[in-house]
């Protein structure tokens, strides 16, 4: 039997709310692990993206050769230079991902083998929200779904679908991403589509073809982290995250056309979030 699908829109979310902002401790943290010296950028998108929809602070956890750099270009993150393996992992960053209340995993990295380690380097520490992006959704189903949090949060592109559904995508997309989020006990956001592992699918607009930029995904996942820190469920976390980033893209498209760059979203963010909260 094919999934109820229920229609995402503005009053949905102003109905769900978000929580009261408080102080920077109580809005929630998150980490962002990933980067790769061929692709250091790909974590900013995601940590400004995630303050942006309201988190209170944010830490990357990157290659020691691109740490210094990040640090300069983002001076409101944390940085702490790892190489990625258990070795390495110093007290000071598993004391952050063990108080985070959202890690993201995965923007910028373009290694398996380095990915897979880190990977499991994290579980290890015990980290309670994760959220999957990017290359580390290539070695996810090498990898032991028990040594993961139970709060797991999967944001895939339609390719990234295909490969975790292990065939392409049908024209059921609800039944499709809900059939992922049965297979790997997680929440899954796909183009506007999310689903749960008890089979609960939403679906909203999926934005502007704008949105096929380089980096969107990552402001993408930033902004899902971002909600998931915030204490939100994860399924309304994924849900408020793909909106914002949709919206964001719908807004830029209207004002200037298609060929907006993903950091000209992170502008758009907090006003699309206001627009629905007030």
């Amino acid at each position: 039997m094919p999934p109820t699908v229920e229609k995402v829109s503005r009053a949905l979310l102003r109905e769900w709310g978000l929580p009261d902002p408080g102080s920077k401790k109580a809005r929630g943290q998150v980490v962002v692990v990933g980067g790769s010296p061929r692709s250091p950028g790909a974590v900013l998108l995601s940590a400004e993206a995630a303050l942006r929809v309201g988190a209170g602070r944010v830490g990357l956890a990157v290659p020691p050769e691109t740490a210094v750099g990040l640090g300069t270009a983002m001076p409101e993150a944390g940085v702490y230079a790892w190489g990625g393996d258990a070795d390495s992992l110093d007290e000071g960053l598993r004391s952050a991902l063990e108080s985070a209340d959202a890690v993201l995993f995965g923007p910028g990295f373009d290694d398996p083998d380095v990915t897979r380690a880190a990977l499991l380097a994290i579980a290890r520490v015990g980290v309670t929200r994760l959220v999957l992006d990017a290359f580390a959704l290539g070695i996810l189903s090498d990898v032991d779904r028990s040594l993961l949090p139970e709060d797991l949060l999967i944001n895939a592109n339609e390719e990234e679908a295909a490969l975790l559904l292990e065939r392409d995508l049908g024209e059921d997309r609800a039944a499709d991403i809900a059939e992922i989020a049965d297979r790997y006990r997680a929440v899954v956001h796909c183009f506007g589509t999310v689903a749960t592992p008890d089979g609960r699918v939403w679906q909203a607009e999926p934005g502007s073809g704008g949105l096929g930029t380089a980096g969107s995904g990552d402001v993408l996942s930033g902004c899902i982290a971002g909600f998931a820190s915030r204490g939100l469920e994860p399924e309304r976390a994924a849900v408020w995250g793909g909106w914002t980033h949709a919206r964001s893209g719908d807004r830029l498209t209207e004002r200037a056309g298609v060929g907006f760059l993903a950091r000209d979203l992170l502008g758009e963010v907090t006003a699309v979030v206001r627009d629905v909260v007030g």
